[in-house]
């Protein structure tokens, strides 16, 4: 048989312009995540992507244009970093696509053409055979390709920034998915529905396997919607984000944000939360900057919880703190940033990357890391118990879950994209939040220096206004609180696990497969 491309796509065989193919075909999911959000294209982005790669000639291929869709990928994903990374985030993507190449060996294997021997031709042993293939590539394309995400999300290798099931981040179905098996379940579910549709498309004549797995596929998102549980309702609380905007100096920034504090005096609010960086001195060795914020405290009535991009006396190094204060200043509760972003606030292997600071914004100085996850008590609010998240942490659904497990009733993320303002990344950043809310059945809310800034409910449902990169301003949040356990927060990464042992099966199915056949080849 030819490409499923068919004849017209012959230029497809050259390596000059297969490779920009593949990298194009692999950028095209990108476009499912904000700003534009195309949640709907997600469930045949990858087609031209799988179509290319079950094209291959042969498996050195496929895994080449696994490598090269890949970056083109993380490269489409993190173009808002080329102004401060400059041609190091090529590196990056090159780098990081070359875990997509065993992706690609894999899908070649499964969906790729396939001579059957002549007693599989007789009967129609073919066409079961094939079937049986794509049953299993049903399973393990889409197993495969989250084990790529789940190693691309070690902290160390830029996190898991752009997880496939992030881009939906806004669908009520998906989101009650979500609450059973985090955003990696609706990853499985995605590359399981491209999967399907790749075959119709390459094998029109087979389609009942393929027209099944669709099936299959809707009629668990069906089950989920009507028989998942649900968070109960347990009342509301009124917290507050303040968003100062582009201020220029912290001191300006600061005058701005205590202005906008003052403004929510006399409504309700019982915790005021600011953005990250929001203060360069730690209010806990600065008593002067104590004392502004305690009557801020007093003035709003309610807790204020700050974050201090500083150094603490007594200590070397600086590190990112959300801070409470509470009526008579600094209230002992705090929490320092554990996952930091790679180049934007340490360099890995400084002595040799450190090169990276002459082509780009990377980092000049290396923040330091927090020791444990903390959840601190709201005085203000009966002491109803939040989990601080700082920036880049709102990317990792185990540290929301864990904040959950141990009592948050409420998730609460400092943020700052004030370098990429213009770009894609606050729009990307705040949507995370969306899907720890419905993972966890907590409340969220995400604040900013300068936008986006957003909350919400348990259901991953959006909450009042969300305060745009245009924006100066205060916002209030009725935040409606949950009882319950999510599944997710229960049992936790279950999807991931299932995918593991389903490759681990499989890869020792056709290790036995290939010994037992290599005894008969010896008898011929």
């Amino acid at each position: 048989m030819g490409t499923p491309f068919g004849h017209r796509a012959r230029w497809l065989g050259s390596p000059w312009t297969r490779g920009p193919a593949a990298a194009l075909a692999g950028a095209v999911p990108a476009l499912t995540f904000p700003a534009p959000s195309w949640w709907w294209l997600s469930y045949v982005a990858l087609v031209p992507w799988l179509l290319l790669v079950r094209s291959a000639p042969s498996y050195r291929r496929a895994a080449l244009d696994g490598w090269l869709g890949g970056a083109g990928f993380m490269l489409a994903v993190h173009h808002w970093l080329l102004p401060s990374l400059h041609v190091f985030i090529l590196v990056l993507a090159l780098l990081l696509g070359a875990l997509w190449a065993p992706w690609g060996l894999l899908v070649r294997a499964l969906l790729g053409e396939a001579s059957p021997g002549p007693r599989e031709a007789a009967g129609g042993a073919g066409r079961r055979a094939t079937g049986g293939r794509f049953a299993a590539a049903l399973v393990l394309v889409p197993s495969g390709w989250l084990m790529v995400e789940l190693f691309r999300s070690w902290e160390y290798l830029g996190g898991p920034w752009g997880l496939l099931g992030a881009g939906q981040w806004q669908v009520p179905p998906a989101l009650r998915l979500a609450s059973i098996g985090g955003v990696w379940l609706l990853s499985l579910l995605i590359v399981a529905v491209n999967t399907a549709v790749a075959e119709l498309l390459a094998r029109p004549a087979a389609w009942r396997p393929a027209v099944s797995g669709l099936l299959v596929c809707a009629l668990a998102v069906t089950a989920a919607w009507f028989w998942a549980p649900v968070p109960r309702p347990a009342g509301t609380v009124r917290f507050a984000v303040v968003q100062p905007g582009p201020t220029g100096t912290p001191s300006a920034r600061l005058a701005r944000s205590e202005a906008l504090t003052r403004s929510l005096a006399g409504r309700g609010v019982r915790l005021v939360v600011w953005g990250e960086s929001s203060l360069y001195q730690d209010p806990a060795d600065r008593p002067a900057l104590a004392a502004r914020l305690a009557a801020l405290s007093r003035e709003t009535g309610a807790d204020l919880l700050v974050n201090a991009d500083s150094p603490r006396a007594g200590r070397a190094g600086i590190y990112k703190s959300a801070v409470m204060i509470g009526p008579h200043g600094p209230t002992g509760e705090r929490y320092a940033k554990m996952r930091l972003v790679p180049f934007g606030e340490y360099i890995p292997f400084r002595s040799v990357l450190g090169w990276a600071t002459h082509v780009g914004k990377a980092a000049t100085t290396d923040r330091l890391r927090g020791a444990r996850q903390v959840v601190m008590p709201v005085a203000t609010a009966g002491g109803l118990r939040v989990g601080p998240l700082v920036c880049f942490e709102t990317a990792f659904p185990d540290m929301s879950r864990h904040l959950a497990r141990d009592g948050a009733r409420v998730l609460v993320a400092q943020s700052s994209t004030s370098t990429f303002q213009d770009s894609w990344a606050p729009a990307q950043h705040a949507s995370l939040a969306a899907l720890r809310a419905a993972e966890t059945w907590r409340p969220m809310v995400h604040a900013t220096l300068t936008g986006i800034s957003a909350a919400y409910g348990p259901r991953g449902e959006q909450i009042g206004e969300r305060l745009g990169t245009d924006r100066s301003a205060a916002a209030v949040y009725d935040l409606p609180l949950a009882e319950g356990t999510s599944p997710y927060t229960r049992f936790g990464d279950w999807a991931v696990y299932g995918a593991i042992g389903a490759l681990l099966l499989a890869g020792g199915y056709a290790g036995l497969r290939a010994l037992s056949r290599r005894p008969a080849s010896g008898r011929r």
